[in-house]
């Protein structure tokens, strides 16, 4: 099967998965012992093409349980068929995402959505052992270290166009002063 063909998971045409990215032959896959998994997705309106949850802009990973009915039922279908490292697209029916009643504000109701989704790692369950519970401890800390650099370079480019627009004000002012001051000295002359 070709990287472009679409595979048909639910069997009513409601989940297809593209792989836009194969893992590697021997990646991990999830199971019931490894079923937390950690994404990256960006998740689209069909219809008009808007992005509406992306976890791209601020480079944080989304996880959730494998099964649990804690997301939408096309991610409990697709994501158990991905392979660490794997990218897909996920295009759902309304019936496979969020139905008639939708997600206000931002998904509308009976929506079909696409996302393309990174399986990033799998995981076991939390506390299954007091060393995974350390990891995971350890791993959420450095995923908020990671969040806090991001939004500190963010913080120090603001900064920064702050005080190129403060300076670029300040010229355009003394520039206006100055063509003032020359404008009175022309008129007194005449």
């Amino acid at each position: 099967m070709s990287d472009d063909a679409a595979m048909d998971l639910s069997g009513d045409g409601g989940v297809l998965k593209t792989i836009i990215r194969r893992a590697k032959p021997d990646a991990v896959v999830p199971s019931e012992s490894l079923p937390l998994l950690d994404v990256h997705y960006e998740g689209i309106l069909a219809e008009t093409g808007e992005v509406f949850d992306t976890t791209h802009e601020d480079n944080t990973i989304f996880t959730f349980e494998l099964g649990t009915g804690s997301v939408i039922k096309a991610w409990d279908i697709a994501l158990k068929t991905m392979k660490v490292g794997e990218v897909a697209k996920i295009t759902c029916t309304p019936d496979y995402g969020y139905g008639s009643a939708g997600s206000p504000p931002d998904i509308p109701p009976n929506s079909t959505l696409i996302f393309e989704v990174e399986l990033v790692d799998c995981r076991p369950q939390r506390g299954s052992t007091l060393s995974s519970a350390s990891d995971e401890r350890s791993r959420l800390d450095e995923l908020k270290k990671q969040r806090e650099a991001a939004s500190a370079v963010k913080e120090g480019e603001k900064k920064k166009r702050e005080e190129a627009k403060a300076a670029a004000a300040a010229r355009i002012q003394a520039k206006l002063e100055a063509k003032k001051g020359q404008g009175k000295g022309k008129g007194k002359s005449r």
